[in-house]
């Protein structure tokens, strides 16, 4: 298709109102529109992009079910059984007149919006889906069927099944399926399944990964799936406007500048997790006692019964003086390319996961919940780019973890696997690259629909 007729084109995307699905899905959005699609945002009032950071877009709203205030996502597995079954209508109605427009070639959806397969193919719409977890999560997803028949989602910590090895998705634990650190098991596991079965029916998957860090998923992927799959980095391929929903705290970058390379340790959970007041406190505690330097997003919400970082311990602030700064929210990819950071505690949700993997970063693991414990089995045990604390988030570990990630043998060798897989991403970018080719075909799938 010549570029006149491809600027006729118009896909829709319809993101999950949570930051972590937001971001990707406009990164990709504006991947495509620098290829000439036309773009409409369909998205929920509840957490809504905001359109001026993306003026070429087209922005449509829809009702929702959520009365939460912005930003505030205790139970992520209640928000997505809620909204899946309140957009269903407003969905259809908003979909309907922009195909009575005549130009959408195909609907471009998160994955966890499983009710929209069926109403696209019903006004005869290819959906693509987009996952935004790794493709050996979605494996992880898609073993849990047999996991649950055979009654290993209602196991307790402790109980020695918990580190079996599960067959079908090598090297994860039984510990490190996702349904089984989630809020509710039984909604958990009904989302995933229904998640799972509805993206198996798409007309095509996009993972936001590269090919060189996933080769043998991809290889065992294209056993279980008749539909192509496309793996793109996003955030490596389209430097997009913001669509934080939280105010970035840009002074992190000017106290960067200061420190010395490789020495600073950047901290943050993420948009979603919460934590309690104890284990806030072991990470303070740890990082006060490693020594080391740091910068930590603390994000207002982060502690049950917290506004802020009244809950932080006393004592604290004087042991770590003029080496540690907290802020609410940081730019998380420029901090993750700057020189003076040499490692990344996190929570392993997919997107940190890959930014630091892209930017030659090695990691501290503590997951929460959901494929954050997948990722954590992946970047300690495959990767080997990083350490797994798993569930465990005591002080004296904490402060090990840190020593050994930034300044002992142990990290300098993940840092040197770490840079390694930047080099591999780097250069899947370039022309011929691994990621070139993959967009490339991505754009002429989607220009033969």
């Amino acid at each position: 298709m010549d570029s006149s007729k491809k600027k006729q084109c118009r896909l829709v995307v319809f993101p999950l109102p949570f930051q972590g699905h937001i971001n990707p899905m406009l990164q990709l959005a504006s991947i495509l529109h620098s290829r000439g699609f036309l773009i409409s945002v369909v998205h929920t009032r509840y957490n809504s992009p905001n359109p001026s950071n993306y003026p070429h877009f087209s922005f449509h709203p829809i009702s929702d079910a959520l009365s939460e205030s912005p930003h505030s996502a205790p139970d992520p597995v209640r928000i997505i059984k809620l909204i899946n079954a309140s957009c269903v209508l407003p969905f259809r109605r908003c979909l309907e007149g922009l195909v009575s427009e005549g130009d959408v070639k195909c609907f471009i959806s998160d994955a966890n919006w499983y009710f929209t397969h069926s109403v696209a193919a019903a006004l005869g719409l290819p959906r693509i889906v987009k996952r935004t977890s790794s493709v050996g999560a979605f494996l992880a997803f898609a073993a849990l069927s047999r996991l649950r028949d055979e009654g290993y989602l209602s196991l307790l910590d402790g109980d020695s099944k918990m580190e079996e090895a599960v067959e079908e998705v090598p090297p994860l634990k039984v510990k490190d399926m996702p349904v089984i650190e989630m809020y509710n098991a039984e909604d958990a596991y009904n989302n995933i399944a229904k998640m799972v079965e509805e993206t198996k029916k798409a007309s095509a998957i996009i993972f936001n990964t590269f090919q060189e860090l996933e080769q043998p998923e991809i290889g065992r992927l294209n056993q279980q799936l008749e539909s192509p799959n496309f793996t793109i980095p996003f955030h490596k391929c389209f430097s997009a406007a913001s669509s934080s929903l939280l105010a970035q705290d840009m002074s992190s970058i000017s106290w960067l500048d200061e420190q010395p390379p490789k020495s600073v340790l950047y901290v943050s959970f993420g948009s979603v997790v919460a934590m309690d007041g104890a284990r806030l406190l072991e990470v303070a505690w740890g990082l006060a006692n490693s020594g080391s330097r740091f910068l930590w997003a603390v994000r207002p919400g982060l502690v049950h019964g917290s506004e802020w970082l009244e809950m932080l311990p006393s004592g604290f602030s004087e042991a770590t003086s003029g080496r540690g700064i907290i802020i609410k929210w940081a730019p998380q990819q420029e901090v993750l390319s700057h020189p003076s950071v040499g490692g990344f505690w996190t929570h392993c949700g997919w997107n940190s996961t890959l930014e630091s993997i892209c930017e030659g970063v090695p990691m501290i693991c503590s997951p929460f919940f959901g494929d954050q414990f997948v990722n954590a089995r992946y970047v300690s045990d495959v990767w080997r780019v990083g350490l797994n604390l798993h569930k465990a988030l005591e002080r004296g570990g904490n402060e090990n973890a840190i020593r050994k990630l930034m300044v002992e043998r142990d990290g300098e060798e993940m840092r040197k696997k770490a840079m390694l897989l930047k080099e591999k991403i780097d250069a899947g970018l370039k022309m011929g690259g691994s990621t070139n080719r993959a967009l490339d075909e991505l754009i002429g799938f989607i220009s033969s629909l």
